[in-house]
């Protein structure tokens, strides 16, 4: 692997410029300290290529648009105390855009309107990455953003307007059934306190993603734009199990069908919900506001509930 420490600011004719500290087969290495260093590693960056970020606040926008392979993934790594914030507080924090088979690891992103924005891109993972304080989402895979994975990650102070806009994480597009972000793997993360809505939003469209071994805390749900449980399945064919949540303000778990033949074939399994304080007025573990033969659900196995009304709404069989 070739190891290469940026030496000095791009030139707009020139591009960027690098200085090689020790090679090694099998890539490069592009260590960055500087929003404008990590601006051009982003647009220089190839497959196999790995940019190190210093610990250090970098404040600007950042976008990458080139893509790896399945062989030679890129990868943009550093601590939690590597810090991507934009000045405005607006935009996205950092954005994929095209992006594919990229891994994100460890890094935090904070003071974006949106914090990071997989756009039209497969295969990206997002690994131990700290996402807080931001006024909408804190991560979203959209327009067909396919074979995502969210995982080992801290998702907490999103949706500071308020105003029900503000999921830990967003998959999909709502009001139609073209993004096709299938799927997206959700494992192993820790959601709030202070989401101001959903924890995970799974829109109408996408299909066969996994939500597994996730914790779930719901004190930032507002009702303010229909934001009354830690998850909400409007796509077909996930798997949601082995979570646990704590707050709600109404249910756990829901699937709505907003469009004919989507919110169906999901099963729960293993999941642990305390709805102790719940005051909506449904109050069950698992609700399935749309079930029919026709669009089941399953609830299998393992599923608990402490509090509220029960574990599923009557007239949905259980086991």
């Amino acid at each position: 692997m070739t190891v290469l420490t940026l030496s000095c600011a791009p030139s707009a004719a020139a591009g960027p410029r690098w200085a090689t500290d020790t090679a090694a087969p099998g890539g490069t290495v592009v260590t960055v300290s500087t929003a404008k260093q990590l601006q051009a590693a982003l647009a220089a960056a190839v497959p196999g290529r790995t940019i190190r970020l210093a610990d250090g606040t970098y404040r600007g926008t950042f976008r990458a648009a080139a893509s790896g392979t399945a062989a030679a993934r890129i990868t943009l790594t550093g601590s939690a105390a590597a810090v991507l914030t934009t000045p405005t507080g607006g935009g996205y924090g950092l954005h994929l855009d095209g992006a594919s088979y990229w891994t994100v690891q460890g890094l935090t992103v904070t003071g974006a309107q949106k914090g990071i924005m997989v756009d039209a891109a497969t295969h990206v993972v997002l690994d131990g990455v700290t996402v807080h304080h931001t006024t909408m989402e804190g991560v979203h895979f959209r327009n067909s953003s396919s074979d995502g994975t969210l995982r080992d990650s801290r998702i907490h102070d999103t949706g500071l307007d308020r105003d029900g806009l503000g999921e830990g994480v967003y998959v999909g597009t709502a009001n139609t059934l073209s993004d096709r972000s299938d799927r997206v793997r959700i494992t192993g993360n820790t959601f709030g306190p202070n989401i101001g809505a959903e924890n995970v939003d799974l829109k109408e469209g996408t299909t066969g993603g996994l939500v597994s071994g996730n914790t779930f805390d719901g004190d930032g749900l507002t009702g303010r734009n229909y934001d009354d449980s830690w998850v909400d399945v409007k796509g077909n064919g996930y798997v949601v199990e082995n979570n646990t949540g704590v707050r709600t303000t109404d249910d756990g778990y829901q699937t709505h069908s907003v469009q004919p033949g989507w919110g169906c074939g999901t099963v729960f399994r293993g999941n642990r919900s305390d709805l102790t304080g719940a005051t909506g007025p449904d109050r069950y573990a698992i609700d399935v506001t749309d079930y029919s033969a026709a669009c089941p659900v399953t609830i299998g196995p393992g599923n608990t509930v402490t509090g509220g009304r029960g574990l599923v709404n009557p007239g949905v069989p259980v086991g």
